[in-house]
């Protein structure tokens, strides 16, 4: 495996992972505090961040080596379209999933899945920048 493959899979990695620490730290924080959610998770002192770490890090090498295979050199939208797809892929399910065996609100699913496609659009726009030929880099 080449160097760009290995640069943007740590270029992702923390994008993927500043991101889902924005959405699930920040945004969602109070509906995750709310009663009836909070007694579906982990107290915060208990969440096995190692866990979350070496999944994130599992998806985003994955998500940067299926990207570097098919990469088409086709710009912007072809990240906006990888990143669609595989957050229609994987967040779609996820969430309505989770929503169907698990009494959360539809809305928390809704969040997931609307912000799940969000993250992975910017992670395939990140990679359509990171794949870009130099000599197509340095005329742009």
């Amino acid at each position: 495996m080449n160097k760009k493959l290995w640069t943007a899979f740590v270029v992702v990695f923390i994008v993927y992972f500043v991101l889902d620490w924005l959405v699930n730290g920040v945004l969602l924080h109070s509906t995750y505090a709310a009663e009836d959610v909070a007694k579906l998770m982990r107290p915060e002192a208990e969440i096995k961040m190692w866990i979350i770490i070496v999944c994130d890090l599992f998806y985003a090498f994955f998500f940067t080596l299926i990207f570097s295979k098919g990469f088409e050199n086709k710009g912007i939208m072809e990240g906006v379209r990888y990143g669609l797809y595989v957050g229609l892929m994987v967040s779609l399910p996820m969430a309505y999933i989770t929503y169907a065996v698990q009494p959360i609100p539809y809305t928390l699913a809704l969040q997931w899945f609307i912000y799940g496609l969000l993250v992975n659009i910017i992670c395939g726009i990140v990679l359509s920048f990171m794949f870009k030929p130099k000599a197509a880099a340095a005329t742009a």
